[in-house]
């Protein structure tokens, strides 16, 4: 049975992940980051709820008359 030739692999495996390191340098480098990011400003609204208008008393367990 023949032996297999691995004397190309080194080379062509290092050569592969230089072409991707720099096709991916060129990719991010290509990109139009924002230069200044903006500020938003934020605004609370309060909102007019029907309960927040009205009066209720909450009783606490321990307040309600013995049964």
């Amino acid at each position: 049975m023949p032996q297999l030739d691995t004397s190309s692999w080194f080379i062509t495996a290092l050569s592969t992940a230089i072409t991707l390191f720099i096709m991916m340098q060129l990719k991010i480098s290509l990109h139009n980051f924002p230069q200044t990011p903006s500020i938003k400003s934020v605004k609370l609204t309060k909102s007019n709820n029907p309960w927040e208008l009205k009066w209720t008393k909450i009783y606490s367990p321990l307040s309600l008359p013995q049964q």
